[in-house]
């Protein structure tokens, strides 16, 4: 199965996994073929099973591919919904083992001459929170990251602003961090309605993940993450 779930990805990042961390958890066999699928992701599994990755992994590989065939654009295309400002640096620091091995062995399998005197490999990261410096946050709208860290209330900061909704309105799909702390409080039901305006502002519905402690009733979660089926 683990062997299967890892042909979902090119070969530089089924590589990079098999050589970094081995074999996949339960929840990232479960996790990758959905959310490849391009539906909703309610992810529910106990701290250290590996659903950061689960969630993320997908994205990564398909921002490399299209690196390495000249597709990518200098604009957003995932968002990451931390509800704690301390979580975002964490998270950058976490997605910076995948980006740069991945981007390691693409240039190891490619040829690293080569590759680096036709194609540019780096994915951007940016992160956005309330103690983000007024400078760090011009220079998203000038160069938006690819992938954007950032908290329920500066992301309807920056739905609220031109230059906020310009850099989101390219975004192809959101993660939902931590969901069982914004469930059932003021702070979840804020967050529903940004994400409500950002499937309007971007013209599409986003792909929803939510990351979620174990949760229960899974049914009741789902719904609350995205009004799809």
């Amino acid at each position: 199965m683990s062997a299967d779930t890892l042909n979902l990805f090119s070969q530089p990042t089924a590589r990079w996994f098999k050589d970094a961390l081995g074999v996949p958890t339960k929840v990232q066999e479960d996790t990758w073929p959905a959310i490849a699928s391009g539906h909703p992701v309610l992810v529910s599994a106990p701290t250290g099973t590996g659903k950061t990755l689960s969630a993320f992994l997908v994205f990564i590989d398909r921002l490399y591919a299209m690196a390495q065939e000249g597709t990518l654009k200098e604009e957003l295309y995932l968002i990451y919904v931390s509800p704690l400002k301390s979580l975002a640096g964490d998270i950058r620091e976490n997605l910076n083992r995948p980006l740069d091995g991945i981007r390691h062995e693409m240039e190891r399998l490619e040829g690293a001459v080569h590759m680096a005197g036709s194609v540019c490999l780096d994915i951007q990261v940016g992160i956005r929170t309330g103690d983000t410096p007024q400078k760090d946050r011009q220079r998203m709208v000038k160069h938006p990251p690819h992938i954007l860290i950032i908290t329920p209330e500066s992301l309807y900061l920056m739905l609220t602003s031109m230059t906020g909704q310009k850099v989101l309105r390219t975004a192809r799909a959101v993660i939902i961090d931590e969901l069982h702390a914004l469930i059932d409080t003021k702070r979840g039901a804020h967050l529903m309605l940004s994400i409500a305006r950002l499937d309007r502002l971007c013209e599409r519905p986003l792909q929803r993940i939510g990351l979620s402690a174990t949760i229960e009733p899974l049914e009741l979660a789902a719904a609350y993450l995205s009004p799809e089926p």
